[in-house]
């Protein structure tokens, strides 16, 4: 059915872990003066905000702790995203260490928190956190390069109708997902540059 191939190529091609990535290095290469040193802290932010809590939660899928790489049942996602934190933390320390541009710093303690959020909501109820990320990333876009960016609002509703068409999340999980990522990425971020 193209319905469901075309849904999950926009779960797949817009995943939390793909988002965050290309946010981070797109911030890096904004923010940190010269193109090299740019990409290498946004490299690293994303290694340690995306790639490695992604990698672990693949391990566990391999081992069959996990059901799936998206963490379909809200009841394993705990650890997943305490593991995540923690891999923030590191890396929010590295990138310090590094004297990484304060506005990198600040998308990756909005990522932080966002994940502590995530963590908090999931212990009740299963938000979708590719709706938060996406809705997270566009508005952090718009606060870095302008409201023009707006134009890549309609991927959050393409990424939520994903999600709802593949009956991972219901409409009401997608929304308050999308309305989360937007504050707590808007409202940290904001905050923290």
């Amino acid at each position: 059915m193209i319905k469901q191939r075309v849904a999950r190529w926009l779960t797949e091609a817009f995943a939390p872990a793909v988002l965050v990535s290309v946010l981070l290095v797109l911030l890096g290469v904004h923010a940190e003066p010269g193109l090299a040193r740019g990409l290498a802290l946004g490299s690293v932010a994303a290694l340690f905000e995306s790639v490695l809590p992604y990698l672990y939660i693949l391990r566990g899928v391999r081992s069959g702790r996990i059901t799936d790489h998206h963490i379909g049942d809200r009841r394993q996602r705990l650890v997943p995203l305490l593991v995540g934190m923690g891999s923030v933390l590191t890396g929010l320390v590295v990138l310090l260490l590094a004297h990484a541009h304060r506005e990198l710093l600040a998308a990756v303690g909005a990522g932080g928190i966002g994940l502590l959020v995530a963590a908090l909501v999931n212990h009740w109820w299963k938000m979708s956190i590719h709706a938060a990320v996406a809705a997270g990333s566009v508005v952090i876009l718009c606060l870095v390069y302008g409201w023009v960016l707006i134009v890549a609002a309609p991927l959050v509703g393409a990424v939520g109708w994903s999600r709802v068409a593949l009956k991972d999340h219901t409409a009401a999980q997608v929304a308050v997902g999308t309305v989360v990522g937007a504050l707590v990425a808007g409202l940290v971020f904001a905050a923290l540059r």
